[in-house]
């Protein structure tokens, strides 16, 4: 029963960082059908900055409790890979807005590559250490161990898509953002700024995903270049699990790939005498992925929507 609770609760930790970022592709995909594999290396961006910051912050003595230090590295972290996002879709993904569907794929996964070759050259091929500001200190909840990061990262998870689903239910750019979604030239001729919305959209995933790559970062206690790739991948395929395209089903889907995954790393390590263990993890999570694609394409959540003639 311990071992249970220690691995929902793991699962539950992971599940909330993959669903930010999944939200983040399930977004762009909704308007532009455009998957954005450099998603990943913003998230990782989003935490190199953060690092960086504050490193320079406790380097210069400034005496601030540690989750402050974190607040205002992460509010230096997020303009910047807001500005990032932008840039990306405004140099990258519009000029092929209306060209063949390969064509942006293939652009998607050369700005991933450039990003992650520019994340070298600034902060180098080795693991970054994420500064020992915020408390570890465990707390015991039926059994089971979590930390009162651990609790933020979950709290602070479940707020930030809270307010995003109000964001796209109740306000002005909600509603633009789903008259996008439904139809660009529809929505274009009832006044609605496409461009804008579509930068927007970018924006915010852009500043979701530098949220959970301090996240990522400050749980597992350091960051590297590399780490966007991987991520990504897990949080795209959080997304086809839950229905790419729908809000729910990233959140979903993120949360039910997070407890999978822990699981799996748990029980079977358990089974097979540690044969088969957290290193493994991965497979577990995209095993069940392709079952759920085999049997029900469109995802948990998604739609089966008939193709036009």
């Amino acid at each position: 029963m311990d071992t249970l609770v220690q691995q929902l609760i793991n699962g539950l930790i992971l599940g909330s960082i993959y669903a930010l970022i999944a939200l983040g592709y399930t977004m762009v995909y909704g308007i532009l059908g455009l998957i954005n594999f450099a998603h990943g290396e913003i998230v990782m961006i989003g935490a190199m900055i953060t690092i960086t910051c504050l490193n320079i912050l406790v380097g210069h003595g400034v005496h601030l409790p540690g989750l402050v230090l974190v607040a205002i590295s992460l509010l230096m972290a997020i303009p910047a890979c807001a500005l990032l996002g932008y840039t990306v879709e405004r140099v990258a993904y519009r000029p092929l807005r209306n060209a063949p569907r390969l064509a942006p794929l293939i652009t998607a996964i050369g700005v991933s590559i450039v990003l992650q070759n520019l994340a070298m050259i600034i902060w180098g091929r080795q693991y970054v250490a994420f500064p020992a500001v915020l408390p570890g200190a465990p707390h015991e909840f039926l059994g089971a161990s979590i930390t009162s990061l651990q609790i933020l990262i979950i709290v602070l998870a479940a707020a930030i898509m809270g307010g995003l689903m109000l964001l796209v239910n109740r306000t002005k750019l909600g509603r633009a953002m789903r008259a996008t979604a439904q139809s660009p030239q529809v929505a274009q001729l009832m006044g609605v700024n496409v461009n804008h919305v579509i930068s927007m959209t970018f924006i915010l995933g852009s500043c979701l995903g530098a949220t959970a790559g301090v996240m990522v970062s400050a749980n597992y206690g350091q960051a590297h270049a590399y780490m966007g790739f991987l991520l990504g991948l897990k949080a795209f395929s959080a997304a086809v699990l839950g229905g790419i395209g729908n809000l729910g089903g990233a959140v979903i889907g993120g949360l039910l790939l997070g407890i999978i995954e822990s699981l799996g790393a748990g029980y079977i390590s358990d089974f097979t005498g540690g044969f088969l263990g957290s290193q493994y993890q991965d497979v577990f999570a995209f095993m069940v992925l392709i079952l759920v694609l085999v049997f029900r394409p469109s995802g948990l959540m998604g739609e089966r929507v008939a193709e036009r003639p």
